[in-house]
């Protein structure tokens, strides 16, 4: 009995077609040829309204997303499929969900199953268990394939001939080793991304540097030759990827990314290149290869980059050098929970540690000014490299020309290449008869084209010399010299920014671990090559910051209070060379705002007489003799008075006047009568 019935021959016929990849489409036309003749069968079988689905051309079945198959599975539950037509069930669907979804489907409403070996309804129990069979073979059989094409690639890895793909600055030599690009404006592109990364410590940097200067690098593209090598502005990425890949290193790795599969809306996703770490990485062979750099060398930058990521959640990355006037930014670790603390710019800055406010929702571990640890670190930093200055500055001589010469330098190289295809083009228009228009006019716009390039290259070329700064005349470079000999004048130099200092630091040491005890900052320098140094310092009282007057000149404002108004006050600050906290001159204002500030009474008219005091001048009209006299008598201790500074008015007891001038009246009668009596 026939399994084809009239009800499945007033529906339509549907011939599902699929191949699982890009290359089955364009090499395996053979199999295509075979799904799409499906549709004659259908006729022949009996089928009128035979629709084509081939949406999944070039997809897996093995469970991603495949609009195709959704479309069939709606068509069947539509009750208007009489039948579904593929060679062979692996054409279906190649994991069971799917399978056994197809097969409910069909049972439900009717739907028979037609592929080369026969014909098959899944409401028959003897064809739903052949059905279920197949399903389970073509998904073994999938898995078995993948499992020996991975173990076969894994295996070839292992022993570094593996090679899916040659990264910027290589080229494939036979089929299992790489060498050196032999371009040498690639490899030179490819040695100052290295270079300027050992100067700026930041990925980041080299980006905007490369950017700047105009500077293109290599990367990989497709043509219709192959792979080829173009030029290009670098993105960050791809700054990012040269610096951490190890093959620049020499070295062959394998396994460095993976997948992940996911579940969403029912169905399965892949979500490829997920990066792994280095201890997950299947293989790692080093010394396979001539690198641009040592493996030292790329450990040391991952090192750096690894230390900047401050975005990614590491609790122990120091962060790059960034802007900001507070210079142990990043280096900084608390000594009481070991967390790293951060930078807060106010009035002044602070370092502080809000490691356990953030997660526990408790008080700050410590918190301190940033100006006295700066100039204490800074201050050990170069005591310990002070031996070091002549190189610095001998390095900084040869820095001077370096940065422009490696720019200098990648323009010429392209050039150079600019110029062989302009003569390459040339070339080419005189190999073709002038008369065959169609090609000599094509070949004419590519010569322009490449004199073009060579003219704008040259034009750069020039603007860039135009920039070149002098090179440096000798009194500067023995500037440089006693600059170097003198690293202390070197870093407080105007010059001298915060970021540059802060390098200095990083190259020099690790990290610092600071503690609060007794109102004193412990820290612990902690320096790169392994040794330790401890430092001290007494925590500012409450109120206490750089713009704080001198305790002389509060001193002595309390003791001028209680003798003069302010204004007077102000003008004798200012003669006796009192600045104030941020080094202005005073004024009457200035000098009210600092009373109320530290709660000095306001001087009142008076106020000598209740204390019993006078003035030089009073004290010299009641003795009876000029001020220059008077002074002279105090200055010989024959009259008591005290004076706070020089300019400031002499403080005298009215009552040693007084005592002076009785002495004084005695000494006059004394006298007179020893006269009367000689006379």
């Amino acid at each position: 009995m026939s399994k084809i019935t009239a009800e499945h021959l007033a529906r339509s016929a549907i011939v599902y077609i699929r191949q699982s990849t890009a290359d089955q489409l364009l090499h395996n036309r053979e199999s295509q040829r075979r799904q799409y003749g499906l549709t004659d069968r259908a006729r022949q079988l009996g089928w009128v309204s035979v629709e084509v689905i081939d949406d999944d051309l070039g997809r897996s079945g093995g469970g991603i997303s495949r609009p195709g198959f959704e479309r069939l599975l709606a068509a069947i539950c539509e009750g208007r499929v009489g039948a579904v037509l593929a060679i062979e069930a692996s054409r279906l669907a190649r994991n069971g969900r799917d399978w056994h979804t197809l097969i409910e489907f069909c049972g439900l409403v009717g739907t028979i199953i037609v592929d080369e070996d026969g014909i098959y309804d899944p409401r028959h129990s003897n064809d739903r268990l052949l059905l279920g069979m197949k399903g389970t073979m073509s998904e073994l059989e999938l898995s078995l394939f993948r499992q020996r094409s991975q173990e076969a690639l894994k295996q070839k890895a292992r022993r570094g001939a593996l090679f899916l793909g040659v990264a910027a600055g290589y080229v494939k030599t036979g089929r299992d080793r790489i060498e050196k690009d032999p371009d040498r404006r690639v490899q030179d592109a490819l040695r100052l991304v290295f270079a300027k990364f050992a100067e700026f410590q930041s990925a980041r940097q080299v980006h905007v540097w490369l950017r700047d200067e105009g500077i293109e690098v290599p990367a990989k593209s497709h043509d219709e030759q192959g792979r080829c090598i173009v030029w290009k502005l670098p993105l960050y990425n791809t700054v990012h990827n040269i610096l951490t890949n190890p093959v620049y290193a020499g070295a062959y790795a394998f396994g460095r990314t993976t997948s992940k599969i996911l579940v969403e809306d029912g169905r399965k996703r892949v979500r490829r290149g997920l990066r792994r770490s280095r201890t997950e990485w299947d293989v790692l062979l080093k010394d396979q290869h001539e690198g641009y750099i040592t493996w030292e060398e790329f450990e040391r930058n991952q090192r750096v980059i690894a230390d900047n990521a401050t975005g990614k959640g590491s609790a122990i990355a120091r962060g790059a050098a960034r802007r900001g006037e507070l210079i142990l930014a990043g280096l900084l670790r608390c000594g009481h929970c070991g967390r790293k603390m951060y930078v807060g710019y106010g009035k002044s800055g602070r370092y502080y540690c809000q490691g356990a406010v953030v997660n526990h929702g408790t008080e700050r571990c410590i918190s301190f000014g940033g100006l006295r640890a700066d100039q204490a670190v800074g201050t050990e930093v170069l005591r310990v490299l002070k031996p070091l200055g002549i190189d610095a500055a001998v390095k900084a001589l040869e820095a001077q020309t370096s940065e422009m010469s490696a720019a200098r330098r990648q323009l010429e190289l392209a050039l150079a290449q600019a110029r062989y295809e302009a003569t390459h083009a040339r070339r080419q228009y005189d190999s073709v008869d002038p008369a065959n228009r169609l090609v000599a006019g094509e070949l004419e716009c590519r010569w322009n084209e490449a004199l073009h390039a060579v003219h704008r290259i040259e034009r750069e070329i020039a603007a860039l010399d135009a920039r070149r700064p002098p090179p440096l005349g000798e009194k500067e470079r023995q500037h440089l010299m006693q600059l170097g000999a003198d690293l202390e004048r070197a870093w407080s130099h105007p010059a001298a920014s915060a970021t540059t200092r802060k390098r200095i630091l990083r190259a020099a040491l690790h990290e610092i671990i600071a503690h609060i005890e007794n109102g004193f900052i412990e820290m612990v320098l902690h320096w790169q090559g392994g040794d330790h140094t401890a430092l001290k310092l007494k925590m500012n009282t409450a109120g206490k910051h750089r713009w704080t007057v001198a305790e002389d000149t509060l001193t002595l404002v309390r003791e001028l209070a209680r003798q003069m108004p302010d204004k007077q006050i102000a003008r004798l600050l200012n003669r006796a060379g009192k600045p104030t906290g941020r080094g202005n001159g005073w004024t009457e204002v200035r000098v009210r705002s600092f009373r109320h500030h530290h709660e000095i009474a306001v001087f009142r008219l008076g106020e000598w007489a209740d204390r019993g005091e006078i003035t030089l001048a009073s004290a010299a009209k009641i003795i009876g003799v000029t001020p220059m006299t008077a002074l002279r008598m105090i200055q010989r201790g024959d009259l008591k008075g005290r004076q706070l500074c020089r300019g400031a008015p002499w403080v005298i007891k009215a009552e040693d006047v007084a005592v002076f001038s009785n002495a004084k009246c005695r000494q006059r009668v004394a006298n007179s009568k020893s006269r009367a009596a000689i006379f």
